[in-house]
């Protein structure tokens, strides 16, 4: 389905990239996405030609490989990747979040080592900061990075790590400050794959964006040196709100992708198969639902554009990325359930799209915060701050 290009207020370097990226989901991804599904494998072969046109670190600096763009330019991207696969686009994402703390904390030296390799698909991130016990809150890690002479040692475990079976690195958050709570005395490491003590758990087996790799990380006591420690000790937490507000909105993002593929399937099936001797897409039910698709893809798609648009020109967008990303996911689930019902049985057989996308779409509703923590972060702001939308 063509989207709306030519419309939207977009600079034409902003519609230039969109469309890169919508030719690159349509030629390079959308073809192998059924195999990579089913085998659960790691697609590197797509993310080398990613990163040869440059769809890794889109807000990301050019000195370190970066393309410089705004947010706006990230949330597009990450629609048009997802709506090729979205486990293509989380991996985009998880190199946008590793690199903006890289580039925003990182020391000349950190930069130098992580990012361009990052960027140009030559290392592997991991992004580690749930536990089993510390997910939505991260005031419950324990995962401990003990001070030593020498540097630190590291011990704990983080849970459900996107690459974590095939990372070269991870930004660790870990608490480095004895007797430290809550939020306080939590610390962001940079934690190689190569060091003693470093391992991994067994690949999980996913519902759904199965191509994104997923495993425990395991850290006995691995050394870590002073230049391991990634912006201020003592700031993780507060360090981590950096790359917040562009991860929801990268996250709403990519669940209108996903539901832009739902609404494009439905069209083609209901067009294409009938009832009573007339297509199905000419009932009255199945177009009210199809219209309803239509309407929420649209107006998630302005939500997010606001969000992003507020974050380019330094105006804090905490609120509305929280709205954009509750929004997004919600209809992400709702839609492409619709979309496998107008199906029949037929959305039931993983020979048709719409049974993998219901699938990658509930985990929207969790990852970088769950709807209920969105619903907390939203009316906080109301309440306290008397922020309306």
């Amino acid at each position: 389905m063509t989207s709306e290009v030519d419309y939207w207020p977009l600079t034409d370097g902003q519609k230039n990239l969109q469309k890169i990226t919508r030719d690159f989901s349509e030629k390079e991804i959308r073809p192998w996405v059924k195999e990579i599904d089913e085998e659960a494998r790691f697609p590197k072969e797509i993310y080398d030609k990613m990163a040869n046109i440059g769809l890794f670190g889109i807000t990301m600096p050019e000195r370190w490989k970066g393309l410089g763009k705004d947010t706006v330019s990230y949330a597009l991207v990450m629609e048009e990747l997802s709506w090729g696969y979205a486990s293509v686009s989380d991996q985009c994402g998880l190199v946008e979040l590793v690199g903006a703390l890289l580039s925003e904390l990182g020391t000349e030296d950190q930069k130098e080592r992580f990012l361009p390799p990052l960027l140009q698909a030559h290392k592997r991130c991991s992004f580690a900061l749930t536990e089993p016990g510390a997910g939505s809150d991260l005031g419950s890690v324990i995962t401990r990075a003990k001070k030593t002479p020498e540097g630190y040692v590291l011990n704990g475990s983080k849970a459900f790590i996107h690459n974590g079976p095939v990372c070269d690195f991870a930004l660790v958050l870990a608490r480095s400050q004895e007797g430290s709570m809550g939020n306080r005395g939590l610390s962001i490491f940079i934690v190689e794959s190569t060091l003693p003590g470093f391992s991994r758990g067994k690949k999980e087996i996913k519902l759904g964006q199965r191509g994104s790799q997923l495993s425990d990380l395991v850290f006995q006591d691995c050394l870590l040196s002073p230049d391991t420690l990634l912006g201020k000790e003592g700031d993780g937490f507060k360090n981590m709100m950096i790359v917040l507000e562009k991860g929801r909105i990268a996250i709403a993002a990519l669940s209108v992708g996903i539901t832009r593929a739902a609404l494009e399937e439905s069209l083609n099936y209901t067009k294409a198969h009938e009832y009573s001797g007339q297509p199905i897409a000419k009932l009255q039910a199945v177009q009210w639902k199809l219209a309803d698709m239509a309407v929420d893809i649209f107006a998630a798609r302005a939500m997010i554009l606001h969000a992003a648009s507020l974050k380019d020109k330094g105006i804090p967008a905490a609120t509305h990325a929280s709205m954009a990303k509750l929004f997004a996911s919600e209809m992400a689930v709702k839609h492409t359930s619709i979309a496998l019902q107008l199906f029949g049985h037929s959305g039931n057989i993983k020979d048709y799209p719409v049974e993998r996308l219901y699938r990658d779409s509930r985990v929207t509703k969790i990852y970088e915060g769950t709807s209920e923590v969105q619903h907390i972060v939203i009316s906080r702001n109301l309440i306290e701050r008397g922020l309306m939308p």
